[in-house]
């Protein structure tokens, strides 16, 4: 219980710090061109930004004073969840090992996001402790650069090494909520636009300590997951979702390693100058098997702009029942990282990410 709260602080503090200093040019520039200013009040008008706190377990979460916006809905399990709130601004931690955090967004694409500790879960239950807190910058008047745009968030965490059968703890992430599922031969685009920094401690900084991380044994990647499945119902759940394509923008460590791996690459594509290698592999779930294709930069990339279908469609090109077809549907998009292991708290920042799935 005492990480998550030196942790909370930290992360509650940081990402104001970080983003308040342009947030008055930003709102400049929205009243010139018309758009709701980013420092107005809450829809109804009345009441002030507070604090809460409150449980993730049980569905119920913690709020702002006054009359804020609520930031999330659902429930998940065990930790904690506080809300900061400041100019405009709520900054919103949470620390359960599964919460569905949904950030309401006037006009533009609808996101979760989830600290998604299904590892931690998996291996020990609902009542283990946390071992992550992920951090949601959100405008209280639920507009943002962008129709587009996703708010900005920060995960800490710190996990022991696991075992071989499980070494990832935790996938932290954001998904696309709207649209979804779409058949394949329906999307013309999936144009993904991110950057992302990941550092010692549990503060942000403005690039990555790179360097520092073997001395750390940080075990991680950086990654889009994305299911597929020829029912729809099936492509928008992990578990029975027939394929599996990940795109790994970054991984650290010798266990950050992807599934068909030993295999050998399959094949190369390249993306706005970005290549990345091709790797097959499968694993059983629930009795069934799951088609695991993965591409990995062939260098870490923390910044990217471009449409990424092509790595969809080179492999519905394909023949053969391991390969998703342009029938199916893509149902999941998300985008986060593993968190495996690592001997100190390291923080992941998504200060910029758009997905524009175009059909």
């Amino acid at each position: 219980m005492a990480f998550r709260w030196i942790v909370n602080a930290g992360l509650i503090a940081i990402p104001i710090g970080s983003t308040l200093g342009v947030l008055f040019g930003i709102d400049a520039s929205r009243h010139a061109a018309g758009q709701a200013p980013l420092f107005s009040p809450p829809d109804d008008g009345t009441g002030s930004g507070g604090s809460g706190s409150g449980s993730g377990s049980g569905g119920s979460g913690g709020s702002g004073g006054g009359n804020i916006p609520p930031d999330s809905t659902g429930g998940g399990h065990g930790g904690s969840h506080s809300n900061d709130t400041e100019l405009g601004v709520t900054v919103s931690t949470y620390c359960s090992l599964t919460y569905g955090i949904l950030p309401p967004a006037k006009g533009g694409l609808n996101y979760s996001l989830n600290p998604n500790q299904w590892g931690v879960l998996a291996q020990d239950g609902p009542d283990a402790p946390s071992g992550l807190c992920m951090n949601v910058t959100t405008f209280n008047n639920q507009t943002y650069p962008t129709k587009t745009s996703a708010p900005e968030w920060t995960v800490t965490w710190k996990y022991d090494m696991g075992p071989e059968t499980q070494p990832v703890h935790a996938y932290p992430n954001i998904q696309v909520l709207d649209g979804l599922p779409v058949t394949l031969s329906d999307v013309k685009a999936v144009n993904f636009d991110m950057a992302w920094i990941y550092n010692l401690g549990n503060e942000t900084k403005p690039t990555s300590d790179t360097p520092e991380f073997d001395s750390i044994s940080l075990n991680t990647n950086v990654a889009i997951d994305m299911f597929f499945d020829g029912n729809e119902t099936n492509a928008s759940n992990s578990s029975l979702a027939a394929y599996e394509i990940m795109v790994w923008f970054a991984h650290y460590g010798n266990a950050a390693q992807a599934i068909g791996n030993s295999s050998g690459i399959v094949e190369r594509k390249i993306i706005n100058q970005t290549e990345f290698d091709l790797y097959h592999g499968s694993h059983i779930i629930d009795g069934k098997t799951q088609n695991v294709f993965t591409w990995v930069a062939s260098e870490n990339i923390e910044s990217f702009y471009g449409d990424i279908s092509p790595l969809i469609t080179e492999l519905t090109s394909k023949t053969g029942t391991e390969y998703p077809k342009e029938s199916d549907y893509m149902g999941s998009f998300g985008f986060g990282t593993e968190a495996y292991s690592a001997n100190q708290f390291v923080t992941f920042h998504v200060p910029r990410l758009e997905v524009n799935i175009q059909t």
